[in-house]
């Protein structure tokens, strides 16, 4: 496998694209940059003499935390994934995909131009009703893909992020310093950490996550993965997709929209907004812990809240996880 950077000359990413037919006769690579700072893969814009092009690429590891071994592999189901919502003709927030080459993990797609993610929504705190509608018809958009019976079960990274999510946050001994991030915040996560109920809620609702599903989800639905481009909503980065249950996908919404506006009763709004049958107790769970997880866990949130807030979220949060 060979490591493409913005680095590489782009005399050699013409080499790569004309080698593959995934250029036209005449079209040559003219610059390299940075596409977005994203967290799992190396992305990169590629600007032709006539277009402009995205180039992803997965690596052996996590790219922010190099130190963190992934699956190389994951790019083939965040490709699989968009075959799979390319059936949803009305669907038309996402990226097209040009190509896609397995032994390289490269997948090449559209440019959608200059993009801003929605972590915005952290700073804002507002949410508007038009967004929460255009997120939950997105959500239920890929939760009817009709997904193929062999589609990818991704269970090397859900095991990576399961230890994320269910596991890390609620142990006492972690290795991560909360206190580095904000001080008394150790003090915040240690009830939670002691809560032997509530850490066996969370444990089960860990199994829950590893155990196959029926329908397709997007796996990281969080305003890191939406985007803006023009006046239009994407989503992208759907490489922590597999076949699971709705309410994941779901809960993980509603939690950072709640957190984004610090009203308990966006959670409820955005499950009212979400037009197909799920359980609400399990998304409120799941919401409950996916606050839990960016408050106490490593995976943290450009979220400026007060020690004050943040215990709000907290018992929030634990009230979801056991009601």
């Amino acid at each position: 496998m060979t490591h493409f950077s913005e680095d590489t000359a782009p005399e050699t990413f013409t080499a790569l694209l004309e080698e593959r037919g995934w250029i036209l006769p005449g079209e040559k690579v003219a610059s390299v940059s940075v596409a977005g700072a994203g967290n799992m893969n190396v992305v990169l814009r590629l600007q032709t003499n006539w277009r402009s092009l995205i180039l992803k690429q997965s690596r052996p590891y996590v790219r922010k935390y190099p130190d963190i071994p992934a699956p190389a592999n994951r790019i083939d189901v965040e490709h699989r994934f968009y075959q799979a919502i390319s059936q949803i003709a009305r669907l038309s927030c996402f990226p097209k995909i040009a190509a896609y080459d397995a032994t390289q993990h490269l997948l090449l797609m559209e440019d959608l131009g200059q993009t801003e993610d929605l972590t915005r929504l952290y700073a804002s705190r507002n949410v508007p009703d038009i967004l929460l509608d255009s997120l939950a018809g997105a959500l239920a958009g890929i939760h009817t893909a009709p997904a193929p019976s062999d589609f990818p079960d991704n269970l090397e990274l859900r095991r990576l992020n399961h230890q994320h999510i269910f596991v890390l946050p609620f142990l006492p001994e972690n290795g991560f310093s909360l206190d580095t991030v904000q001080p008394g915040l150790e003090g915040l996560a240690a009830p939670l950490r002691e809560d032997a109920k509530l850490k066996a809620r969370v444990a089960a609702l860990g199994d829950a996550y590893l155990e196959q599903g029926q329908t397709l989800l997007h796996g990281d639905f969080y305003p890191g993965s939406w985007v803006e481009a023009g006046n239009a909503l994407f989503i992208i980065d759907p490489e922590f997709s597999f076949m699971g249950f709705p309410e994941f996908d779901l809960g993980v919404m509603a939690a950072h929209l709640y957190m984004s506006g610090m009203d308990p009763e966006l959670a409820r709004k955005t499950l009212g907004a979400y037009p197909l049958p799920y359980r609400e107790e399990t998304a409120l769970q799941v919401a409950g812990t996916e606050v839990v997880r960016r408050l106490i866990g490593l995976a943290q949130l450009p979220l400026e809240r007060s020690l004050e807030e943040k215990e709000t979220l907290l018992k929030t949060a634990r009230q979801w996880i056991m009601a």
